[in-house]
């Protein structure tokens, strides 16, 4: 059986900054009303017998701040890839022209900016359960370490205050970026 080592702080804080990442991510496919290219992020298009990202098949653009278009290279799959943008639960419309789709952005609703603010917050609180769980585990490897004896108990308290510091830091990030979102998203 190998030896206990001693556990690295680092790594646990490389995992809660990926969380706060990974929420930018999901950030950057809700709409806020104005045309971007990740806005396509999660389309998935039937092609070639599986599911394949948009992006993977398309060239995505914005040449106006209220529409999106989508350069298909393979013309036998522009009716998959209409199809798939439609469904896709992002409210669009596209409008083929040959191998090029223009996307629509239509102005969000009250209603729908509710709902977008709505999701963007629980976007945010997956991403800070996932910080919270990236917590717990270190401090459970913490607390083996100790028991094992690799490191001292004074080490210990040290090392579970560093990582409360790492999640209260990463669970504030987490909050500004929804607020920003929040008012990105109700901004007119």
């Amino acid at each position: 059986m190998a030896a206990a080592e001693k556990p690295v702080l680092s790594r646990y804080h490389e995992r809660m900054e990926k969380a706060v990442s990974a929420l930018k991510d999901e950030f950057s496919s809700l709409r806020t009303g104005r045309a971007s290219a990740g806005l396509l992020d999660q389309v998935m298009v039937e092609a070639y017998g599986s599911k394949t990202p948009l992006n993977q098949v398309a060239a995505i653009s914005v040449p106006e701040p209220r529409s999106i278009s989508v350069n298909v290279w393979d013309k036998g799959l522009i009716v998959s890839v209409e199809k798939a943008i439609r469904n896709a639960g992002l409210g669009f419309n596209p409008v083929v022209e040959g191998t090029l789709l223009r996307v629509p952005v239509p102005p969000l609703t009250e209603e729908r900016r509710r709902d977008m603010v709505k999701l963007a917050g629980k976007y945010a609180e997956h991403q800070k359960i996932a910080v919270r769980n990236v917590r717990r585990e270190a401090n459970d490897d913490l607390k083996k370490a100790e028991k094992d004896s690799v490191i001292s108990e004074d080490e210990l308290k040290r090392m579970e205050v560093e990582v409360q510091k790492f999640t209260d830091e990463a669970i504030k990030r987490v909050d500004e970026s929804l607020k920003t979102k929040e008012q990105e998203i109700m901004q007119v």
